[in-house]
């Protein structure tokens, strides 16, 4: 055979091979496609059985969610109907219309709501005052054993809890037990409590207990519409069937679903079941119709599909190039360098912004890992730290760093992390945006550094120095004084401002014209505005002074705000005022010096006239002596008497001149009952004067003792005149002479390390203060208006300097602990050393230089 047919029958048959394997091929479609449609059918099949179901289903929790909802709001209704009833009974006591109209109210609800069972009310004994319905052979299987404990177990245990919470409360479901005589009962076989406290006055004064049937929950409760196509059935928390609304048996293809029924926080634990009849249903018809309309539209569905995919997809593609070419537009047009790390970290992308903020190229960066060559190298570590943890968290804080460009120069960076998300929602690595702030940070340096200057300055000020908003009345800054005297509210701002926040009130803005721009009064904008000076004292602290300074500002956000400067001035005050009054004690004690002097003077005066008197008396009384008349021997006693009183009178009189006269400072043997005496002499026309008494108890075993005579007797007269004055302002002027006489005694305290001379002082006034115990012997500190304050101070001087003490003490009641009067006490040494004597002498002297003074001070002091 020639080759060339021998060429041709090998092409042949590799045709004919070529055709049997087509045919092959097509035999196996219909297979395929008689597979295809047993698949296509299983699947209608099961999703047309699915969606049956899911519809049976809805139906089924939209009806179980309805009768839930008509139950609690029966119970809800009910609840309100109750507690109304409730009230009523709280306010009827006493009242018959209003009980008889509660009873109607009640016997209206049991009629109307087929599932309550009773109703009763109970006092606060729980003992039953009235039910509906009244008792009787229906319903006297509520008092019956066994049902009755049970009843009142759970009808206790729900009034406790009403009691407890001034709320209702339920108890829980009580199964009931009944015999096969009595199947009309079984409507009440399982029951439940609802108690609504009664209250009178505010105070609990028994319960309403409404008895529930659960039963009646199911008969009258839900609509017999629906109890035709769902069985309900109430079940507790043990899965016990309480009630049910039918017997029938549900089939196996039966549908079921539970919820549970809130009665309250309180409530019974009671759950709602329902379960379904399905209708039947007849899939074949559905079934076939399916089938044809799928297979007919299958197609042309098919062939639609194809051609809207492929349009979808070329429109798809057009938009992802659009898109990119936007977002590569973007990306390098913005000043944000933008690069993206792989998982591995190495650099899979960055835009020309990165390029050049770093200055290297896009190609000489992508495929490197850290460290990258823009890092400095002493801040590698650093830097690498940094971003293991920026990769590793999710903590989107910026990073604060350093790079270092190609040519060497560095720039201050902050770089946001994000994480690298695929279509997949997988995460194939991150995405870093990277901004210059090397000029916002040089500028924000400069701002915190002239502000740390600024506050340091403001800081350091010793005054208070706010601003306050004038909209809302926020504290907008204080320095630290201010801080420390006023605390961090605005308060002490507006205390110092006196409540005067108006700008137009303040600065006769009414009229002002306003700014276009900052939106504050033109004359508030003024730079060299003047600022309104005040000296003002706080009601808060009425012990300081201060200088405020004040003006309005615009605030750094744009609002008006009040700027206030305050110095304290309360020493200048105190200054100015203490000058004052010295101004004022020195024109007082110039004119006590010139009475001093005058009544010395006229002291010697009198002192002549009166030694005359007694004189001419005595001589009077010699030559009657003498005689046996009746009227010499009624002049006798008259005149002694008058010679007596002229030779007082003369004693007094040198008292005076004694205790006024400058004399030289004389410490010298002395007899304290002659001091005492010359004191109480000085001192007892003004106690008779003023309707008081004094008594003096003196040991007889008294020594003499080496002191001053002259500076103890003016400690005296300063103790028994406060005596005096504490005793006229206690007492009022027809009780004086039936008081207690102030009491000087003088005795030896043998209780200390050596015995020392005791002279006490006790008076039974209204005693001492604790503000004037703790500061009465300070100078200046005085209780009267006219007093100088330096009377007890001077007299604690002059006993320190004779090396003894001077103290006072409060009188009490044992039992009422209150203040009888007060003890002054002194103490002094029975012997001086030279020291204490130079002492003594120091301090005559230093008395002696204005001794009227002196002299005042003492008199006027307060107890």
């Amino acid at each position: 055979m020639p080759s060339n047919q021998l060429a041709w029958v090998e092409r042949l048959k590799k045709i004919l091979t070529l055709q049997r394997v087509i045919g092959s091929k097509i035999i196996y479609t219909p297979l395929l496609a008689i597979i295809l449609f047993v698949l296509v059918m299983g699947v209608i099949l099961g999703t047309l059985q699915l969606q049956e179901r899911q519809q049976q289903e809805g139906a089924l929790f939209r009806e179980l969610a309805l009768v839930q909802q008509r139950i609690q709001l029966r119970f809800v209704s009910n609840g309100e109907i109750i507690e109304s009833i409730a009230r009523d009974l709280g306010n009827s006591q006493g009242d018959t219309s209003l009980r008889k109209s509660v009873l109607e109210k009640s016997l209206s609800f049991v009629m109307s709501n087929q599932e309550v069972v009773q109703i009763m009310w109970l006092n606060e004994n729980e003992w039953r005052q009235w039910m509906i319905p009244a008792a009787s052979k229906s319903n006297e299987w509520l008092d019956r054993a066994p049902n009755s404990e049970a009843l009142q177990q759970q009808l206790r245990r729900a009034i406790y809890l009403s009691r407890e919470t001034n709320r209702a409360s339920y108890s829980q479901m009580v199964q009931l037990q009944f015999t096969k005589d009595e199947p009309y009962m079984r409507d009440y076989q399982s029951v439940f409590w609802e108690v609504v406290p009664t209250t009178k006055n505010g105070e609990i004064s028994g319960a309403l207990a409404v008895l529930y049937s659960g039963q009646g929950i199911l008969n009258y409760i839900i609509p017999s519409e629906i109890k035709n196509q769902y069985r309900f059935s109430l079940i507790n928390q043990n899965n016990e069937v309480l009630a049910i609304s039918s017997d029938r048996d549900t089939p196996f293809r039966a549908l079921s679903s539970e919820t549970m029924l809130d009665f309250g926080a309180l409530g019974p634990n009671v759950t709602l079941r329902v379960d379904t009849y399905p209708p039947p249903t007849n899939l074949t018809l559905r079934m076939l119709l399916g089938v044809v309309i799928c297979l007919s539209l299958f197609v042309v569905w098919s062939l639609w599909s194809v051609l809207k995919q492929i349009q979808v997809r070329q429109q798809t593609e057009a938009n992802l190039r659009t898109e990119t070419s936007f977002r590569r537009v973007i990306e390098d047009s913005t000043p944000i360098g933008i690069r993206a790390h792989d998982m591995e970290k190495r650099i899979t992308y960055v835009n020309r912004s990165f390029s050049e903020l770093t200055g290297w190229q896009p190609e000489e960066l992508i495929g490197l890992k850290p460290p990258f060559p823009f890092w400095p190298a002493e801040h590698q570590e650093e830097l690498m730290e940094k971003m293991e943890y920026a990769l590793s968290s999710n903590d989107k804080r910026a990073i604060d760093g350093t790079i270092q460009k190609r040519d060497g120069t560095r720039i201050a960076t902050r770089t946001f992390v994000a994480p690298l998300i695929n279509e997949k929602g997988q995460q194939t690595g991150w995405v870093t945006s990277l901004i210059d702030v090397s000029e916002p940070k040089r500028i924000r340096e400069e701002l915190t550094a002239t502000q740390e200057r600024f506050v340091t300055v403001l800081e350091g000020l010793d005054a208070a120095v706010s601003v306050v908003s004038i909209e809302n009345g926020d504290l907008l800054f204080a320095n630290r004084y201010y801080r420390e005297r006023f605390g961090e509210t605005s308060v002490g701002h507006i205390d110092l401002a006196g409540h005067e926040m108006d700008p137009s009130s303040m600065m006769g803005l009414g009229d002002d014209t306003i700014d276009a721009l900052a939106g504050l009064p033109a004359s508030i904008l003024e730079i060299n505005r003047s600022s309104e000076t005040q000296e003002i004292q706080l009601r808060s602290d009425a012990n300081r002074w201060y200088e405020v300074r004040r003006r309005f500002i615009p605030w750094v956000d744009g609002h008006l705000a009040q700027l206030l400067i305050a110095t304290d001035i309360t020493l200048r005050k105190n200054t100015e005022a203490l000058a004052r009054q010295q101004e004022e004690r020195m024109q007082f004690t110039s004119r006590l010096t010139t009475m001093g002097e005058m009544a010395s003077s006229l002291a010697h005066e009198l002192n002549q006239p009166l030694s005359a008197i007694t004189n001419y008396c005595n001589g009077i009384a010699k030559r009657l002596s003498g005689s046996s008349s009746d009227l010499a021997q009624e002049l006798l006693p008259a005149l002694k008497k008058a010679s007596e009183q002229a030779h007082r009178a003369g004693t007094i009189i040198q008292r005076i001149r004694s205790f006024v006269k400058r004399s030289e400072p004389q410490n010298k043997l002395s007899r304290i009952e002659d001091i005492i005496a010359d004191a109480v002499g000085l001192i007892e026309l003004e106690a008779n004067r003023q309707g008081f008494k004094i008594s003096s108890e003196l040991d007889p075993r008294l020594p003499e003792v080496e002191l001053d005579p002259i500076l103890i007797q003016q400690v005296l007269v300063n103790l028994l005149k406060n005596a005096i004055d504490s005793m006229r302002d206690t007492y009022p002027s027809s009780a004086r002479w039936t008081t207690s006489p102030i009491k000087i005694k003088a005795d030896i305290e043998s209780t200390t390390a050596t015995p020392m001379l005791r002279i006490q002082v006790s008076d039974s006034g209204g005693g001492i203060s604790a503000v004037a115990n703790e500061k009465m012997f300070e100078p200046f500190f005085s209780t009267k208006t006219d007093g100088m304050g330096m009377g007890l101070n001077i007299c604690r001087s002059i006993i320190e300097s004779h090396h003894g003490r001077l103290w006072a003490q409060n009188l009490t009641h044992s039992e009422t602990q209150r203040l009888m009067g007060c003890t002054f006490t002194i103490l002094l040494p029975l012997e001086f050393s030279t020291e204490a004597k130079k002492q003594v002498i120091a301090t005559k002297m230093q008395l002696n230089e204005n001794p009227n003074e002196s002299k005042q001070s003492l008199e006027n002091e307060p107890n």
